[in-house]
């Protein structure tokens, strides 16, 4: 079976409950990790045939913690996985373009080939209490998550990506 990793970040759970819904949905076409992007290391994204990226959006960019995985992984990773499939979920609170943006770019540098647009479910927590408040995502946009988590895994299974 293929190797999906799904690396994520997750404050109040609302990027977790997405990632866990891909997980669910792929987890038939392939063998895959759930982990966290501060336990995250550059031999966890060697060892995998894809990578599901899954981070909030924080201040209009990529959560802190994705960041730092990147800062740590970027260099050490450089050259050794291009041609790599991936795709990615931000979970915003407005429209989570720019996280979505900064992230593609990164991993432009690491010549990544992207399977598909990013997955973007808004939130609308616009408040200091709902942004800081535990997220319940809709069942719909739980769907939408497993649905990718699916589709990447049988590409990867049928060796499309």
């Amino acid at each position: 079976m293929p190797k999906l990793l799904i690396l994520y970040d997750s404050l109040t759970g609302g990027t977790e409950a997405l990632a866990n819904a891909a997980a669910l949905g792929a987890a038939t076409e392939a063998d895959v990790r759930l982990i966290h992007a501060s336990e995250a290391t550059p031999d966890d994204l060697l060892a995998a045939d894809g990578v599901l990226f899954a981070c909030p959006e924080n201040l209009a960019a990529l959560s802190g913690v994705m960041q730092a995985f990147f800062d740590r992984a970027y260099y050490p990773l450089l050259g050794q996985i291009e041609g790599r499939p991936y795709a990615m979920m931000i979970c915003a609170g407005s429209d989570g373009e720019n996280a979505a943006r900064q992230m593609a770019r990164i991993l432009k540098g690491w010549r990544m080939k992207p399977i598909a647009e990013p997955l973007i479910i808004c939130t609308h927590a616009q408040t200091p209490e709902a942004i800081l408040a535990p997220k319940q995502i809709a069942a719909a946009d739980l769907a939408l998550a497993r649905d990718l988590g699916a589709a990447f895994a049988a590409g990867l299974s049928l060796g499309i990506y």
